[in-house]
Parts: structure tokens; C-alpha cells; sequence
């Protein structure tokens, strides 16, 4: 009964969120994915949900294993049939899972098998003393607070059975292993339909430049919960908006803005959920990208870079919350520029506002690297191929 209140709150949540067409339609596949069938091979993923981080996390890395040579399926948690698994796979991997009966059932039979169990998160939701630092959680509704009371998957990673645990970021390795497992850090990936659908866009954008001289500075929230994040750099858009009169507001997602940027109404353009090949393409009309974070918040010091990435395939450059993560991913002022205060964010904005050869070599440099090492078929996790192969029965 429980989970399914908890579904109940994200039916609800998406239907307020994206309305009754879209949020009815994504309600209707989630539901059809608990029947979707899986066969047999090397790794299995369970995953909570079909969302952006299920999507990372379970499709696009068992994408990255195919390519290097494992079998690798995903199910969702919620199936009927999950706990049938046991026999199937080598390796199970638990990303974003409520320990529910049905997964109890599947560990355990995953144990008397003596068989690998890995954790994976690419969050901070696994222990609740972090929930105080997470602004989306005080705007969840009662149903969805349920599923975080006592961390997502905590039950599987304070098991003494599972020594192993993957993660998106090393800050957020480097809390994994305050619990004594070993952490292999596996970066979130573009899939090889995203990377045809991205690069398609950029060739057309290549082909057929915008030809006026307005500028679109563009921020991509995604969930509800990243008010905090854009406050951090609502004085510095003011100011990039005040001294620059061609510079436009492209902002995507459930966000209040606060009253800093009121005046500047007619030059925001908002827009809430759409599909993931839409969000791409409103990504590729950018001139420049935003992603902002809360710096020194540990929720958002565990966020990935891929805010980065996604718009960095459209050679579009981004500016980026000096965090750990942005920092280790990004070549500041080469590949994309990390701000750490309000006046490194007005000077770096400005820089790219300014130069148009700067702006669009820095998206050309950002591009080179995504292809290098944030594609399922060019990025490497060696250390962990290597330890999947050792399980492997």
C-alpha cells in the first residue's frame, strides 16, 4: 500500500507539473514499464523509476557495458516479476530502489546465490541527514515524502553483504565510502540516440546560423526544487540584463525567479516540461548556458556535470557553479567557465556576451571533450569493467 501512495503523489505531482497530456501520458508509461520484458545476461539494473536519472544511470551505463562487451538489461523496481531474476544475471545493480517486499524477496534469493550486489546513486538521498539540504524536498507532497523518510536504498547500502557501490560523482564517492565499501565513480553518459539527435542539431545549426544579434542565455531546471540554485545567480542577471539590451532569459522548468528580475519580464521566455528531444533542441538555440548551484550545499556539491555536457555536443559554452564536479569536468575559460561569486559570474557572462569568436570557440572546445568522454561509446570505467568481470559467474 505504501508504494503505491507513493506513486499516487508522483501521478499528481506530474499531472500539476506538466498537466493532464503530458503528465497523463508520462503516468501511462511508467505503468506500462513494470510489464516490459527482460531476458538474461551479465548485469541486471533495477532502477526506482523512468525518469532523467534512471535514464542515466541504468540505460545509458548498461549501454556503456554492451559496448564493452557485457550483457546488460534494466527493469524496474515495480515489476511483478523482478524477484524471478535471481537466476538470470551475475550482477545486480540498485539504483534509487524502495526496499519493498518484492526487491526483499529478490535480495535475498540474489544472496542465497552468493551473487554480486552493487549500490548505485547519483544523489544524496540515501541517508536523511542530508534531506535538510534539499530544496526539493520541502516542496513534495505528502505521498512523495514517503519514499525519502529513510533514505532511498539505505536497507542495501548499510547491508554488510554489499561491499560494492557505483556513483555519478567522487563527492558523492567519497560519501560512499565514509561506509566502508569500495566506490567506483561511473560519470554519467549521452546515449548513442542522444548523441545522433544532438549532433544532428548541431549540423543544422551550422548550416543555418540565427541571423539577428539577439543573445539567448538559457537555464534548464528540469525538477521542481532549484530556486535556491537560480537565486544564486539572479543579481549577477540582472546586471548582464541592465547593461546589455540584446541579451534574452530562456528558462525551462518549475522555477520562481523571485522579484530581482521582474522587471526584465518581457525579456524571459518560460517554458515548462517537454520531452527530451525538445529539450535538446531548446538547448541548441542557446548562445550560452547556465548552471547554477547552491556552492558548499552537500546536495548540490553531489550533482553531476551534465548540464554541461548535454549543451556542450550543441557547442553551446556553459557557466557553471565552481562545485568539486564542475570543476573537475570543466577547463575554466577553455572548454566552459566555473563561478564561484556574483562578480565572477557578471565577468564571465560578459567575456562570452562580448566575443562572439571566444563564445563560440569555447562551445566547439566543450564539444571536442563531451565527445571524447562523456559518450556510452567512447567514455572508460576500466577499474570497473575489470571488477563486473571478476563477478561474472
Amino acid at each position: 500500500m505504501k508504494l503505491w501512495l507513493i506513486k499516487l503523489g508522483k501521478v499528481l505531482s506530474a499531472l500539476q507539473e506538466e498537466g493532464l497530456m503530458r503528465g497523463g501520458k508520462r503516468s501511462l508509461e511508467s505503468f506500462f514499464a513494470l510489464f516490459r520484458k527482460v531476458g538474461s545476461g551479465d548485469i541486471l539494473f533495477i532502477t526506482g523509476g523512468l525518469g532523467d536519472s534512471a535514464l542515466y544511470r541504468s540505460w545509458h551505463v548498461a549501454e556503456e557495458l554492451r559496448s564493452n562487451g557485457f550483457t546488460a538489461a534494466v527493469a524496474v523496481q515495480d515489476n511483478p516479476f523482478v524477484s524471478r531474476y535471481a537466476d538470470r544475471f551475475s550482477v545486480f545493480v540498485f539504483h534509487r530502489v524502495l526496499y519493498t517486499k518484492n526487491i526483499a524477496r529478490l535480495i535475498k534469493k540474489i544472496k542465497e546465490r552468493k551473487k554480486e550486489i552493487i549500490f548505485e546513486t547519483d544523489d544524496l538521498v540515501f541517508d536523511g541527514k542530508y534531506f535538510q539540504h534539499m530544496d526539493y524536498f520541502r516542496k513534495m507532497n505528502y505521498f512523495e515524502r514517503k519514499q525519502y523518510q529513510r533514505g532511498i536504498g539505505a536497507e542495501i547500502l548499510t547491508d554488510p553483504y554489499v561491499t560494492a557501490c557505483t556513483a555519478s560523482t567522487s563527492f558523492l564517492a567519497s560519501k560512499l565510502e565514509e561506509y566502508g565499501k569500495k566506490v567506483f565513480v561511473v560519470r554519467n553518459k549521452l546515449s548513442r540516440g542522444d548523441v545522433f539527435a544532438l549532433n544532428d542539431l548541431y549540423d543544422r545549426k551550422k548550416r543555418a546560423p540565427r541571423a539577428d544579434e539577439k543573445i539567448v542565455i538559457g537555464y534548464f531546471s528540469g525538477a521542481k526544487g532549484h530556486d535556491k540554485d537560480f537565486a544564486t545567480v539572479a543579481s549577477a542577471l540582472k546586471d548582464i540584463l541592465e547593461r546589455f539590451s540584446h541579451i534574452e532569459l530562456f528558462l525551462a522548468g518549475p522555477l520562481e525567479i523571485g522579484d530581482a528580475l521582474h522587471a526584465y519580464e518581457e525579456r524571459i521566455r518560460r517554458i515548462s516540461y517537454v520531452p527530451r528531444n525538445e529539450h535538446f533542441a531548446n538547448v541548441a538555440q542557446m548562445d550560452i548556458n547556465l548552471a547554477p548551484l547552491e556552492i558548499g550545499n552537500p546536495f548540490c556539491e553531489s550533482k553531476s556535470e551534465l548540464k554541461w555536457f548535454e549543451a556542450g555536443l550543441v557547442a553551446v559554452p556553459t557557466v557553471a557553479a565552481a562545485t568539486k564536479t564542475f570543476q573537475e569536468a570543466i577547463i575554466d575559460g577553455v572548454d566552459g567557465y566555473t563561478a564561484a561569486t556574483t562578480e565572477e559570474w557578471v565577468a564571465k557572462l560578459s567575456r562570452l556576451i562580448e566575443d562572439a569568436p571566444f563564445r563560440r570557440s569555447m562551445g566547439e572546445k566543450a564539444r571536442e571533450e563531451v565527445l571524447e568522454r562523456y559518450t556510452t561509446q567512447t567514455g572508460k570505467s576500466e577499474e570497473y569493467y575489470n571488477y563486473l568481470r571478476s563477478k561474472i559467474v
